[in-house]
This record gives structure tokens, C-alpha cells and sequence, in this order.
């Protein structure tokens, strides 16, 4: 069963909302957020990027990152733009992106879990992501960015939440970037406890994106569990802050790659060596895979459609994935690609920034080619968590992002 528990959710006062509401911190490097946050001054990057409120070459790793966040926060607090609900709360989390919907039960879920393998992931984490996050979340004694996790069906829950979005709602707009964000809150017991009680049928939790904030946020739990030996269990650093979505309302994108070069081959070799595992077709368009098991590869002006033979293929729940695929027999063997999540030499580009990037940064010879992908499907995330297995790095995109900053959970003393 999956354990889901209310709070009294820190959050903007809602002339505030559209305001303070932010890209996660991990989608932009520190120049990038500088730039966001001009004629912003209640982004909430100024709380999840602090570096940016700092001298340019301030560490953004450095105490005086983590001091500043909070400082913001309690300014933030004192000013009115962020408030406290008096009471523990559930709330509804709805974003729609070009007509299409997804609505999340935001909520406390517990360390406990993640440690038991019912809150499930599918991605390895970096000691260093984890570092910053955990010094985050522990100067500011607060989670600060919710995990987007995913369940099967809850048809208790789904008709529970479809009566209360019929409700007035807390917040709702929409971003420059033309997503809309829509809250609710729930703070009526009889419905909270409706909720909770229906996600104790529910025999899994999956991450779909914020493993490294997962990962921090447990290890604060367990930091104050050492600090505190006597505690209950009860209290809130047992618990971190996450938005629960039906997987079938949830929507993977492409994750392309790039390499710099060709790793001496020339492109005439290169092809020859692909059509050992390929089938191979000129396109007079940007391929965009039109299945698993196809890929796009742009090379020196031309687009072509990549097709895996079936000796290739695999049952197995990771090796079986494109993005395995395009590893073991194409990144690795010829482009001396070893361990995507620190070799120089390959890129990766979100879906939601389309084909024309890879065209651009081939043409302009910053890369040599670039490969196209077909996403990665929910089903197969599932599977390969349910197995206890890892995808590789890079493996799914999900747009739209969650907002940070508009829920924040307090960790309490």
C-alpha cells in the first residue's frame, strides 16, 4: 500500500501565484536563470538558484548559496507573498499543454517507503546532485521542489478528484510559456481521509522525474532521524513533498542524442557499419521515429530513417529499449561513446525543443550527427522499476514540467 498524508502547505498568496511559479532549478544552468528572473523579483528561482542573487562568480555550491535561499524565503514570508495554510491539506495540481490535461494529488509520501521499494525508481542518482539538493532542503527546513511520481489507477481516488475540480480553484493561469496551472485544495477531513484510504489498494509508486530530489529528500529524513533518535515517526521530516499522476494522463517525449564527431570513421564507413544493424532509408524530411525500434540519424545535411534488424532486439525490460539499443550498437561500438553520463563528447536534447535543434547544431559543426528518438513509453518505466532495474541516463523527457514554488512543505522541528 502507498501512504499519503496531508500538510499545511507553505505556498503564494494567490495575487502572487503566476509570480513566484518556476521551471525546476535543474533545467537551466545559472546563467540561464539569471536571465529568467529579469523583472521577476518573486521568481521562485531567486529561493531554488540563490547563486544568481550573488556575485557572478560566487559557487553556487558554496554555504553562502544555501544562507541566501533562506533569507529569501523568510523575506518572502514576512512580505506576504508566500502563506501558510493553518490546517494539513491536501491539494489538486492540474497543467494543460496544447489542449491536453494532467491532474495530480499533491501530497506528503514517506521515506519509509522509497527506502522499501514501494515508491519505485528507474534512474541511478550523482552524489554531487544530491549534495546540493540536500543542503537545500536542510538550510531551508522545507521541501521545496515536489517529486512528480506516477501510480496504475486509483478509480476511488480519480472519482474523488473529478468532483472536487468542479470546485473553485485556489490558483489558475497561465505561464509564458503557454502551460496552464490550475489548484485546488482539499481541506475538508471527510474528503482527505476518502483520499488516503484509497491509496492503500495502490502496491506502487513510480518516479517519473525528480530522482535526485527524491533521493535528497529521504536523506534529510534520515539526517534528522539521527539528530533526533526519540522520534515517533510522526513527524513531518518522515515525510517529503510529491504530485501523484495516473499514468495514463502522463506524456514521455523524445530524448535525442548528439556526438561531436564521428570517432575517425568517415561517413561513407560510418553508414556501411550501421547497415550491419540498420535498415537504412533517405528521408527527404526530419524523421521523427513513427515506432519503437526506429531511429532518426541527421548526418552532414541528411536525415534517414533507421530501422533495427531483428537480430538486435531484446524481451529484456532495459536492454530492450531504444535508448539501449542506440548504446550498445551504435553509441559504444562505433562512436567510443562509454558512459553517456560523463562523456564530453554526446549531448541530449529534449523533445519538447524539437528536430530543428539537432539540425542547427550539426549544421553549425558543433556536433556531427545527431540521433532521433522515439519515446520511451510509461509501460516500459514501469516495468523496468517493477524489475528493480535502471534505464540509462537521459531516457525520458516529460513535458509539461511541474512548477516549483507553488507548494512547499515545512519539515518542522
Amino acid at each position: 500500500m502507498a501512504t499519503i498524508r496531508p500538510f499545511a502547505g507553505i505556498r503564494p498568496a494567490p495575487a502572487y501565484a503566476k509570480e513566484v511559479a518556476a521551471l525546476p532549478y535543474d533545467v537551466m544552468n545559472t546563467q540561464e536563470a539569471r536571465e529568467m528572473v529579469k523583472g521577476k523579483p518573486y521568481s521562485f528561482l531567486h529561493i531554488d538558484r540563490a547563486e544568481i542573487d550573488l556575485p557572478p562568480d560566487t559557487d553556487p555550491y558554496s554555504p553562502a548559496v544555501y544562507q541566501k535561499a533562506k533569507e529569501t524565503l523568510e523575506t518572502f514570508e514576512k512580505q506576504g507573498i508566500f502563506i501558510q495554510d493553518e490546517t494539513p491539506c491536501l491539494y489538486l495540481y492540474r497543467l494543460t499543454m496544447d489542449g491536453r490535461s494532467q491532474t495530480g494529488l499533491v501530497v506528503c509520501t514517506s521515506i519509509d517507503e522509497y527506502q522499501n521499494n514501494i515508491i519505485k525508481k528507474h534512474e541511478f542518482t550523482r552524489a554531487d546532485k544530491e549534495a546540493d539538493r540536500i543542503r537545500h532542503v536542510d538550510t531551508l527546513n522545507a521541501n521545496t521542489g515536489p517529486i512528480f511520481l506516477a501510480y496504475r489507477e486509483n478509480p476511488q481516488a480519480a472519482e474523488i478528484m473529478a468532483a472536487e475540480v468542479k470546485k473553485f480553484p485556489l490558483y489558475d493561469f497561465i505561464a509564458e510559456d503557454g502551460i496552464g496551472h490550475t489548484v485546488w485544495r482539499i481541506d475538508d477531513n471527510d474528503t482527505i481521509q476518502a483520499l488516503v484510504k484509497s491509496f492503500q489498494t495502490v502496491d506502487s509508486l513510480y518516479i517519473a522525474d525528480g530522482h535526485h530530489r527524491n533521493a535528497s529528500a529521504v536523506k534529510v529524513g534520515l539526517k534528522r532521524r539521527e539528530e533526533k533518535p526519540d522520534y515517533t515517526g510522526e513527524e513531518e521530516f518522515n515525510f517529503y513533498l510529491s504530485v501523484l499522476f495516473p499514468a495514463q494522463e502522463l506524456h514521455i517525449l523524445d530524448y535525442n542524442r548528439l556526438v561531436k564527431d564521428l570517432n575517425g570513421h568517415t561517413k561513407e564507413a560510418f553508414l556501411a557499419k550501421l547497415e550491419e544493424k540498420f535498415q537504412i532509408t533517405p528521408a527527404k524530411t526530419a524523421v521523427h521515429p513513427p515506432k519503437a525500434h526506429t531511429f532518426g540519424l541527421y548526418l552532414a545535411g541528411q536525415w534517414y530513417l533507421l530501422e533495427a534488424k531483428a537480430e538486435i532486439l531484446s524481451d529484456h525490460p532495459v536492454e530492450g529499449l531504444d535508448v539501449s539499443i542506440l548504446q550498445r550498437e551504435v553509441l559504444t561500438p562505433l562512436l567510443a561513446i562509454g558512459d553517456p553520463r560523463t562523456d564530453k563528447r554526446i549531448d541530449f536534447v529534449g523533445g519538447i525543443r524539437g528536430l530543428g535543434e539537432l539540425e542547427k547544431r550539426v549544421d553549425s559543426g558543433e556536433m556531427a550527427l545527431a540521433f532521433s528518438m522515439f519515446p520511451t513509453s510509461m509501460a516500459e518505466l514501469m516495468a523496468t522499476a517493477d524489475a528493480g532495474l535502471t534505464m540509462p541516463p537521459k531516457s525520458t523527457w516529460f513535458e509539461p514540467k511541474l512548477r516549483s514554488g507553488l507548494f512547499l512543505h515545512d519539515l518542522g522541528k
